[in-house]
């Protein structure tokens, strides 16, 4: 039936949909369906959510651990200035922003197992022997192929996660993910604790048995993944063809998903680019990503900085931090899935940061700078975590969605070649610098997200109103389907 308007009380209300057809609310559930659908939902948590939080565990761990490694001696191993030393922190950067966005574009060439388990034993491989440079140019070289090789391992995950999971689903499943990273955090404090014992062991330093240590189980679960993480859900060994067909109906249920909208095609590809919203998402990623790689690298140096502490108390108080923020996310996704709401909790704990990193610049007690890093810890996962499955959710198209969360992933990492130079020793105690820019721009982030937030809301009312841009009167539903989140039938989350 093709889609014609009539006019009901002044609006052009199409006459092929008056209710809203985008989401499951048109398919009547029963209660063994929904048992089925939780049962589906543990066997898939159980099998796929393990391993790839171990990847990305260790994929953040060895990132960022040239943090903690500073404080057992590198700088002064290889004769490092601080200057020198940040450069080696952003180096990284500028070759994983290179390879997001194409290493995404392969994903499904290569197959998922075949191109993750690769990306994580050639990092695995790199971390390692990061353990072994003696020179700074040598330090460089390995942080720029680290780079490379990391680049696709989280927006190839989050990509991934949406062969499996619906919209409904996602939020929770990508603050798994987050979760690893606070868990790298707080792990990487207590192994630096323990490593740093192992100071002169075989006449290697401590830092070199950080890189070590936690670079080669990197490899281990590369090979890991080569043989247990499946491709899709067609080919997941763990299921039977009941749930596979049951998989293929939950999709089937979202708008949107036809059979080409699963491939990828360069039309799609270049509709992201010309999407002014999956812009202002990248924009917005790149001034709250400032608060994760900031606080993630610098943690520990804005610690000792507060107080007189030895270097193991100094690992010791970052734990908490990390604990707090990933709990704090843990709650937030659930109650995100379960509402369907993002843009809120993105405003709400982005302000929740901004008055953390407003502490840490007062002139205040160090008990009260301490209470500023739970603050800050508190809003990051969520206002940094949060919209890597709100805009995937909003682009019901492959070749869309895995473009545009390639670009939003990318800018969002910019931020990383920035973070290292706002925190230079020269500014301590108080890295004033450093933690004004971050509020600056966590704050801008969040009035972003308010913006999208009222902006998805008012297009879903004005689509439920029945407004219809002209090119669309007449199309066809199947294609209508074929628009994506263009169509005036998809209802986009906010």
């Amino acid at each position: 039936m093709g889609l014609n308007s009539h006019k009901t009380e002044g609006q052009d209300v199409p006459s092929a949909q008056v209710q809203r057809v985008n989401d499951e609310a048109q398919y009547e559930l029963t209660a063994e369906d929904l048992e089925a659908e939780r049962r589906l939902l543990r066997k898939l948590d159980l099998h796929i959510i393990p391993l790839v939080m171990a990847l990305y565990l260790f994929s953040f761990l060895d990132r960022v651990n040239i943090g903690n490694a500073r404080l057992y001696g590198l700088e002064e191993d290889l004769g490092l200035s601080p200057k020198q030393f940040q450069v080696c922190v952003s180096i990284l950067f500028v070759t994983y922003l290179l390879f997001e966005v194409p290493s995404n574009l392969v994903l499904k060439l290569f197959t998922p197992s075949r191109w993750i388990a690769f990306i994580a034993v050639a990092w695995g491989v790199l971390a390692t022997l990061t353990g072994l440079v003696n020179s700074y140019g040598s330090l460089i070289a390995c942080r720029l192929l680290l780079g490379a090789v990391e680049a696709g391992l989280f927006p190839g995950l989050t990509v991934y996660l949406t062969f499996f999971y619906t919209k409904r689903e996602l939020a929770l499943r990508v603050g798994y993910l987050f979760v690893s990273a606070a868990v790298a955090g707080a792990l990487g404090g207590l192994l630096a604790y323990g490593v740093g014992h192992m100071d002169g062991v075989q006449g290697l330093r401590g830092w070199r048995w950080i890189m070590i240590i936690e670079g080669l189980p990197s490899f281990v679960i590369g090979v890991v993944t080569f043989f247990t993480l499946p491709n899709d859900a067609e080919t997941a060994y763990f299921l039977d063809d009941s749930e596979r067909a049951l998989t293929r109906a939950r999709h089937a249920r979202e708008y949107g998903n036809t059979k080409s909208s699963r491939e990828f095609n360069v039309a799609d590809m270049m509709a992201a680019f010309k999407d002014w919203k999956v812009w202002a998402f990248c924009i917005a990623q790149f001034d709250v990503d400032t608060m994760l790689y900031g606080f993630s690298t610098f943690l520990p140096t804005i610690i000792d900085a507060l107080g007189e502490w030895t270097t193991a108390e100094v690992q010791l108080l970052t734990v908490p931090c990390y604990f707090f923020g990933a709990l704090t996310y843990m709650v937030t996704a659930y109650l995100s899935d379960r509402t369907q709401r993002r843009g809120i909790f993105c405003v709400i704990f982005g302000t929740i940061s901004v008055v953390g990193y407003a502490i840490l610049l007062s002139d205040v007690s160090t008990g009260a700078h301490y209470f500023g890093c739970f603050l800050v810890a508190g809003g990051l996962y969520v206002v940094v975590g949060m919209p890597l499955a709100w805009l995937p959710t909003n682009s019901p198209r492959y070749g869309k969605r895995t473009t545009s969360t390639g670009m939003q992933l990318t800018m969002g990492n910019a931020s990383g070649v920035m973070s290292a130079f706002i925190y230079p020793v020269a500014d301590r105690p108080r890295y004033i610098r450093g933690h004004a820019v971050t509020l600056s721009l966590v704050g801008l982030g969040t009035i972003i997200y308010g913006f999208l937030w009222y902006w998805y809301r008012r297009e879903n009312q004005q689509r439920d109103a029945g407004q219809i841009k002209e090119e669309y009167r007449g199309m066809e539903e199947e294609d209508l389907m074929e628009l994506g989140d263009e169509s005036p039938h998809f209802r986009y989350t906010y």
